[in-house]
């Protein structure tokens, strides 16, 4: 019989903070509460890596920074924090932190089957409330297909599909790249 260490039922964002680089796995905290991070596919891996791998040498000379799944992101000062798997900052503040991004201009999450609910729906409504977020990024590992939300006037987000074939344009950090460079060495599961 395997024993695993029982996670706490709730703890404070200082407890959190506290508690969690202490664990095995990475955590994300929502009001309160602690959700392990699960591992992801290869193909979901390749897709952040690669989208990471196009930006790192764009933003390196634009005083920005790039990061990959490791990274937590702050929403606001009590609640959430999640674990992007790409995110960009260009704020100087986010420029040498240690432990989270709380300025992000850029974050992107790769859909699988068990996360695009949640990536779509709690983090997506979270995330729209992070003041200096200009685009939130959903690619599918499952197809070749982006959805760039992008902020515009007021309370209003900007809907911009992408399929096979496409050049995907990142305003917020002027950036464009083809839609096969994500998907890069990618199988899918009709491809094995």
């Amino acid at each position: 019989m395997i024993v695993t260490p029982q996670q706490p039922q709730k703890m404070t964002v200082e407890e959190y903070l506290e508690w969690e680089p202490q664990q095995d796995v990475r955590y994300e905290y929502v009001n309160g509460e602690v959700f392990a991070m699960t591992g992801g596919t290869i193909p979901h891996n390749d897709i952040a890596l690669n989208f990471y791998t196009a930006l790192r040498p764009h933003l390196r000379s634009r005083n920005c920074r790039v990061n990959v799944s490791d990274v937590k992101v702050q929403v606001n000062s009590r609640s959430p924090y999640y674990y992007p798997d790409v995110i960009v900052s260009c704020n100087p503040q986010d420029l040498n932190a240690r432990k989270f991004i709380q300025n992000p201009k850029l974050i992107a999450e790769v859909l699988s089957p068990g996360t695009s609910a949640k990536d779509r729906g709690e983090k997506f409504t979270y995330y729209l409330t992070i003041p200096t977020l200009q685009e939130y990024i959903l690619i599918d590992s499952e197809k070749i297909s982006v959805e760039r939300y992008s902020r515009g006037e007021g309370r209003m987000w900007l809907y911009y599909p992408y399929t096979a074939g496409d050049i995907i344009t990142l305003s917020s950090i002027e950036f464009e790249c083809p839609i096969e460079l994500l998907y890069e060495g990618v199988v899918f599961e009709t491809e094995e």
